[in-house]
């Protein structure tokens, strides 16, 4: 895929402080990153095995709901 990262570094360090009063980690942001990566890259698939060529909602899949 593509490598970069996909997530503000500065939005996840605040996320992490503010909801859980933890540091974060360098390779938190990588981890998080691949996995946005991965959400996305199935919701492309969703999209195309729909015949659509718009990644909607319905699309990406909600791990706590399987989906």
């Amino acid at each position: 895929m593509s490598g970069e990262v996909l997530v503000v570094t500065s939005k996840v360090k605040s996320f992490i402080k503010s909801n859980g009063d933890c540091n974060t980690a360098a390779e938190t942001i990588e981890a998080v990153s691949k996995a946005v990566e991965k959400i996305l890259g199935d919701a492309i698939k969703n999209a195309k095995a729909q015949g659509r060529k718009t990644v909607m909602a319905r699309d990406v899949a909600s791990p706590a709901h399987g989906g």
